[in-house]
């Protein structure tokens, strides 16, 4: 069994729990990444531990990659996202089964190994889900679709009136990494946090204050139950 990699986004953006982990700087074909790394996990943020990268120009190849070669094979991925019904609200936990990424053109491969069916890893994500719910206090949904947007934007009331048809939450990183690391043979699952209501949902538009206060208030509940997974899971044989 190999180390669990953590993929941090917005929601724990410089508050990372770091505690026996060190930085080390892995060289890919596809770039160079920091890592926080450990003996039995690692954790990896998406946007950048020094400097910033908006989700539209993040590195998926070359994070992946880093992923796999410091010996990982299994991901949580934590996802900052926006509620698209008045019932997902600010605080919602909710652990996906599906996403849609139309837009979505991305692989390791130019030739066949790119044409294969992406998911979440099933087996994966059901252990993911019976640790939490085993550990943490705080209610994760079970299941639920995710809509990658491209960003680095947020999106438009009558965008979300489109998309709200289709999916349950929508942020802009998750099913491009789903994307590559089932590419790499990596289970892959995510965790997504509901820091805003998406723009126009409810009634109200979107200001970015929303979301950097739905953040704030989801930290805590979710680094905690963050260590937790991290106690049961980090270690498997």
């Amino acid at each position: 069994m190999g180390r669990l990699a953590v993929i941090g986004g917005h929601s724990i953006l410089g508050a990372e729990p770091a505690e026996g982990l060190e930085r080390e700087l892995v060289e890919t074909e596809h770039g160079k990444v920091l890592a926080l790394v450990g003996e039995g996990h690692i954790l990896l943020q998406r946007h950048g531990l020094e400097t910033y990268t908006t989700a539209a120009k993040i590195n998926h190849r070359a994070n992946l990659s880093a992923i796999r070669e410091l010996g990982c094979d299994r991901i949580i991925a934590i996802g900052s996202v926006g509620g698209l019904r008045p019932e997902l609200g600010v605080g919602t936990f909710l652990c996906p089964d599906d996403f849609i990424a139309l837009q979505l053109g991305l692989s390791f491969s130019d030739q066949h190994a790119g044409e294969r069916v992406p998911a979440f890893d099933g087996s994966w994500r059901e252990r993911v889900l019976g640790a939490w719910r085993h550990d943490s206090e705080v209610e994760l949904q079970d299941g639920g679709v995710y809509w990658q947007a491209i960003g680095p934007r947020f999106e438009t009331p009558a965008e979300i009136r489109l998309i709200a048809a289709h999916a349950d939450v929508i942020g802009m990183t998750i099913a491009s990494e789903c994307t590559l690391a089932g590419e790499l043979g990596l289970a892959y699952a995510t965790i997504c946090v509901v820091d805003n209501l998406a723009n126009g949902v409810g009634g109200a538009p979107l200001a970015v204050e929303d979301f950097e206060a739905g953040k704030a208030t989801n930290r805590s509940r979710l680094i905690s139950g963050l260590d937790s997974l991290l106690r049961t899971l980090g270690g498997d044989a």
